[in-house]
Formats: structure tokens, C-alpha cells, sequence
């Protein structure tokens, strides 16, 4: 864990363990707010890369020409990482490296700092540093409450004095979003759970919102003339528009120079499959509707502050920007009825749904209604999606997010859960439980359901479930939610599974 400046004023003298202390005798508890923690020792060795770091990796906030600063580095495994992948990357510590330089940097990690300071105000005044020495992005991280277990020590100041004598104050998720912005006077993002985004360029932060909505695909490779039209025309299918020149890799751009603009769009237009266009037309309208609706959060700007490519999408599937912006607000609207909600899950095409909620899986987010796409990114922005889930639950009355992990789903018949991250929206509490001690473990039924329609697997996913209910495995259905449960079902029917099919038991001897 990384450590905060050490520069105080009002803290006081750092607290150490008294030479006079019996061996095994625990240092004394601090009896005033004139306390302070030795944050060194909040400084763990990583073997791998934080992961805000990973973070910011993954979102390309760390490409290629940005300069970095992990402010409150600790030991600097962060640095020594992000050199080894190529990154310009600084370090300043004010234990481990307090004679490095801080200088300004285009990214400036924040890693898990302001946890370990004990005095508010200065804790404020390390997050305004870090701020200031920011001139494109900070990234802020820090622990959250739920993992208060995890944390041995008894109620002090704001927070917690640990069992190693150290301090730990820990955020909501919701509330670390706002800390930030409040701190900053910038719009913030939470872009992981206790991983939050503050942009210098409002630009910047819109490009990297629209980013999560609508990723870029990448163009198919262009060897001659053929191919680059091939590509053209996989854009236009996939968008519902034609491309912007700026828009088009550059080989793809010279190999169809030889077009005149009008003639290109002929060609492309006359190659495209009419009912793949209409998807894309379809699809790319939702995205836009649903970007605009996202960005009002943080107040939506002129339509020359939107990212080149919705203003291109904008004028493509609307009349004006005044009437995207007026679909955006209705769909903000009907996402607070329940009545609608239910309908929009009732209607949905992907998906499972049981009396209490409407469960998806990763790859089929995208074919649910785009209201109910809007619900699970109004969670993601206010408290960050995390980085591995494969089912979303959306609970349909009140207004609840949980995003659930079960990394064996493509390889096991029934999945077990490993862990789930739930968002309550009226509250921004949120809560995390993981599954990876359990010996009983909730696990999945009917996979198949909660895939799209066209989903490449559902097909396999259908054939065990029909074979499952033939063998009579569903009739008890209260039993069958966990391992255990399963796995006496199975043996009461005699059945086991090999892989996604049902066989008969073999018996002993």
C-alpha cells in the first residue's frame, strides 16, 4: 500500500513502538488527535500490478507518449511494472523516495493513499497535490467498506486503527466518486469499484464515457482495393453510417483514394446487406441515446463538446441535437417508473428473468433494452463496474445492480458463483461477498437463458438443459441452487454430467 505525504504541520510526531515495551506487548493505543500513523508500513510489496494501475491500463489512460507519476509510490513496484510495458513513469514517495523529484505529469496515480492518512484535512490537501500536479488525468483509488472484515483494528478519529498500529479510513463507493469532485471541481467517473477518474480536459472525459458505450471495432485489414471496400462496407453494417475520411485507417483511406466520395458511398451502399445496415442504424441510435442520457449527470455540453464520432452518429439518426437530447431525458424519465422497467424486462430478448430481477450475461448486455442498458451504466458511473463479471442482475423494483463472477461459465455445465459486487442506486451503498471458501456455493441452471437468442452457444446450453428436465432433475427446485444440493439430485436421478451432456451413473464395480 502506498503512503502519503509526509510533510505535516498539525499531525504531530509519528507513532513508534516504545524501546521500554515488553516483548509481544502491543504499543500503546494513541489517546489524542495528535497521533500519526507510521504510513510506511502501509507499503506492500506487489508482485504484479495494482490494480488502478491495471485500471488505467485497460481504459488506454497510460498510452504511448502520456507521461506518468504514481504519487505516493511506496516501494515502486507500480513504476519498475509500468517502465517494464514501456510507460514514461516516475515515482515519489515520502519514505522510499522522498528525494525523487514530483514533477508534473500527463497521469498522476494516486495508489491507495488517501486510506492511510489519518488527519482529514490533510488527507484533502494530498488529494489537491495530486490534483495539481495532474495535467490530463488523475487516477484515484482507495479501499472501500466493504472490506471492513478484512481490516483487524478498532474505531479511531474518521476510521480505523489497525492491529499494526497503522490507520485506514474506507470509502463508499459513492462517496469516494464524490470526494474527488468535490476536492478537484472537476466532473469525476468511477471507472472500477475505489477506482475514480477526475479530467483536466472535459473532452477527454466524454471521449473516454463514449468509449465505455460504443468501443471502437477494430477495421478489417486492407491488402488492395477489394479489401479496403470490404472494410468500408463492415463499418457501414456495423454503424448504420458511412465512415468520416478521418474516421478511416490510413492504409484503408489511400487504397480507396482513387473514389470520389459520392461514388464510394454508391459502392459501399449497393455491397451492404440492407438488413445488417438497419441492426447497425438501429443499434448505434440506441448507443448515442444512451450516451447523451449518461453525460446529463455531469451536465451535457454544446453539441461541439461531444466526441467527432456522436456528433457524426447525432447528425446520422437525428433531426437535431435538441431532439437527441430530448429522446436522452424521456429514457432518463421512464428508468425511475417501475411499471416501464418490468415492461422493458418482460420485452427483453436476452436475458432471464425471475420474479424479482432481469439476469444477463456479458456478451448479451447489449440486446437488452437500452433503458435497462442505461440502468446498469448509471451504476457503473457512479460506483465503477468491476473488472470481472459475467452475469449483470438488475433488480426490477427499487433500483439495484449486481454484477456476478463465474469464470467457468463457457467451460461448466453448471457454473459455481465466485464472487458478486452489488450496487443499491437510492443508497450508492454498495457490497461485496466472494464465494471462494464456500463449500456449498450457489451455481447456475439453464444457461441457456442467459445468453441472446443468437448466441453461438445457447444452442448446446438448450440441448443439456432439455435433457436435464427429461431426467426429472428440475423436479425439486428449492434443492438444486447449490453444489451439494446438485449433486444429490444427480445422484437420486442417476445421472452425472461429462462435460455439457447428461449420461447415466456409472455404478460402482
Amino acid at each position: 500500500m502506498s503512503t502519503a505525504p509526509s510533510d505535516r504541520t498539525t499531525s504531530g510526531t509519528a507513532f513508534h513502538l516504545s524501546t521500554d515495551a515488553l516483548p509481544g506487548t502491543p504499543p500503546p493505543l494513541p489517546t489524542d488527535r495528535s497521533w500519526s500513523s507510521d504510513r510506511r508500513r502501509t507499503a506492500i510489496a506487489r508482485l504484479n500490478l495494482s490494480v488502478p494501475a491495471r485500471q488505467a491500463l485497460s481504459d488506454r489512460q497510460l498510452g504511448a507518449g502520456r507521461t506518468v507519476l504514481d504519487y505516493g509510490c511506496g516501494r515502486g513496484d507500480d513504476v519498475a511494472a509500468l517502465e517494464r510495458l514501456g510507460c514514461a513513469v516516475t515515482g515519489w514517495d515520502p519514505y522510499y523516495l522522498s528525494d525523487a523529484p514530483a514533477r508534473p505529469a500527463d497521469v498522476v496515480l494516486l495508489t491507495y493513499v488517501l486510506n492511510v492518512v489519518e488527519d482529514p484535512g490533510e488527507r484533502r490537501e494530498t488529494l489537491r497535490r495530486a490534483w495539481d500536479l495532474a495535467q490530463d488525468l488523475l487516477v484515484v483509488s482507495a479501499r472501500l467498506t466493504w472490506e471492513r472484515r478484512k481490516v483487524k483494528g478498532e474505531e479511531f478519529g474518521d476510521g480505523i486503527l489497525t492491529s499494526r498500529r497503522t490507520f485506514q479510513y474506507l470509502y463508499g463507493a459513492g462517496e469516494l466518486r464524490a470526494y474527488v469532485a468535490d476536492a478537484t471541481r472537476a466532473p469525476a467517473v468511477s471507472a472500477a469499484p475505489g477506482v475514480v477518474y477526475a479530467f483536466k480536459d472535459n473532452a477527454a472525459r466524454m471521449q473516454y464515457l463514449a468509449q465505455r458505450i460504443v468501443p471502437d471495432a477494430d477495421w478489417l485489414a486492407s491488402a488492395d482495393t477489394a479489401s479496403a471496400l470490404a472494410s468500408v462496407v463492415d463499418y457501414l453494417e456495423r454503424r448504420g453510417r458511412h465512415p468520416c475520411i478521418d474516421e478511416v485507417p490510413r492504409l484503408t483511406a489511400e487504397l480507396l483514394a482513387q473514389f470520389a466520395p459520392g461514388k464510394l458511398q454508391q459502392l459501399t451502399r449497393d455491397s451492404a446487406d440492407a438488413v445488417k445496415v438497419s441492426e447497425g442504424t438501429r443499434r448505434s441510435t440506441l448507443n448515442t441515446l444512451l450516451y447523451l442520457a449518461v453525460e446529463l449527470f455531469n451536465g451535457r455540453g454544446p453539441f461541439s463538446s461531444l466526441p467527432h464520432a456522436v456528433q457524426l452518429d447525432v447528425r446520422a439518426f437525428f433531426d437535431s441535437y435538441k431532439e437527441a437530447c430530448q429522446r436522452a431525458d424521456r429514457l432518463l424519465l421512464k428508468l425511475r417508473d417501475d411499471a416501464y422497467v418490468r415492461s422493458a424486462m418482460n420485452g427483453s430478448v436476452a436475458g432471464k428473468l425471475t420474479p424479482t430481477a432481469l439476469y444477463a450475461h456479458r456478451r448479451a448486455v447489449d440486446r437488452i433494452p437500452v433503458v435497462l442498458r442505461l440502468y446498469e451504466h448509471c451504476a457503473s458511473i457512479a460506483v465503477g463496474r468491476p473488472d470481472t463479471w459475467t452475469v449483470v442482475k438488475l433488480r426490477h423494483q427499487g433500483r439495484a445492480v449486481s454484477w456476478l463472477d463465474y469464470p467457468e461459465f463457457d467451460t461448466d455445465p453448471h457454473p459455481r458463483i465466485h464472487s458478486s459486487y452489488t450496487v443499491d442506486l437510492r443508497t450508492l451503498e454498495s457490497s461485496h461477498i466472494t464465494y471462494a471458501a464456500s463449500q456449498n456455493r450457489p451455481l447456475l441452471h439453464r444457461k441457456h437463458e442467459f445468453l441472446a437468442p443468437d448466441d453461438p452457444d445457447r444452442p448446446r446450453y438448450q440441448r443439456l438443459t432439455a435433457s436435464e428436465v427429461k431426467a426429472g432433475l428440475y423436479e425439486y427446485p428449492h434443492l438444486i441452487g447449490t453444489e451439494q444440493g446438485w449433486e444429490a439430485e444427480l445422484v437420486r436421478c442417476g445421472r452425472e454430467l461429462r462435460g455439457h451432456r447428461l449420461v447415466r451413473r456409472r455404478t460402482a464395480g
